[in-house]
């Protein structure tokens, strides 16, 4: 018995790597037993810190964080739009750096046809994506790739940023709360891309709505004038709002006028 919970406890630590998240009710089914058996199992292995127990299931532990392969696979539709309307905010000529992260490799792929701008980067997929584009000067900064975020990070990365200093930073963020703003989970990650929006003017986040009201660990940015945040359709509207009444610069993904605008008028 102590052999198959164990090797059932493997596969739901390989399945909360893979995935970030759990389901109780999904895990049930998967292994046919009961969710109480699965919910224990959870216990067991919270209780040796491999996972982090929320209603329904369970998040990776607070400092990891799901790799961007495996990120890139999630919501394509979704992130689509997301790109392509913070693509439409980009202005001719500007100098961007791109963050790490599937949303932000989706507003890559997104660009408006005809858009000129100098884009800086540290996420080899992004390099990827924009390389040879028409009209963009590609800049990639070096140095360790990490593995689970996606990026180079390290002391060489942080180096070449310095020096940097672009116009608007388009951030990744794992969760965003109205009292602390965007958040990452990796404390590296959160450390290079506060360096990040330091060295920029202003900052951009697409922002898909599984990410609101969620509490990363670390902080990124908090929610200010200096920030713009791209949502989708469906994200919470009291929340929304409330964003906005702090000064942010807020556009839903199927929306031409700005929140703010629409609030204005």
């Amino acid at each position: 018995m102590d052999h198959f919970v164990g090797e059932r406890q493997t596969q739901i630590l390989l399945e909360l790597r893979a995935k970030g998240r759990v389901s109780a009710q999904d895990l049930a089914q998967t292994f046919d037993v009961s969710e109480d058996t699965v919910r224990r199992d959870l216990r067991e292995m919270a209780a040796r810190g491999e996972c982090e127990r929320v209603y329904g299931g369970a998040l990776l532990p607070r400092g990891q964080t799901v790799p961007l392969n495996t990120r890139m696979t999630e919501l394509p539709d979704r992130k689509a739009v997301l790109g392509r309307t913070a693509g439409e905010l980009l202005v001719d000529g500007s100098v961007v750096f791109f963050d790490a992260g599937s949303t932000n490799l989706a507003i890559a792929r997104n660009l408006p046809e005809g858009l000129r701008l100098t884009a800086v980067t540290n996420t080899p997929v992004i390099a990827a994506e924009l390389a040879g584009r028409s009209g963009v000067e590609l800049i990639v900064i070096g140095g360790r790739i990490d593995p689970s975020v996606g990026a180079a990070i390290d002391s060489t990365a942080i180096k070449q940023l310095e020096s940097m200093r672009p116009d608007l930073c388009i951030l990744g963020a794992c969760g965003l709360t109205l009292e602390e703003g965007l958040a990452a989970d990796v404390f590296e990650d959160a450390a290079f891309k506060r360096l990040a929006c330091a060295a920029s003017r202003r900052c951009l986040a697409a922002v898909t709505t599984d990410k609101m009201g969620h509490r990363a660990a670390f902080h990124v940015h908090d929610l200010t004038k200096s920030l713009s945040l791209v949502l989708e359709a469906d994200a919470d509207e009291a929340l929304v709002d409330r964003i906005v009444g702090k000064g942010v610069n807020a556009r839903r993904a199927d929306a031409f006028a700005t929140l703010n605008e629409k609030t204005s008028r």
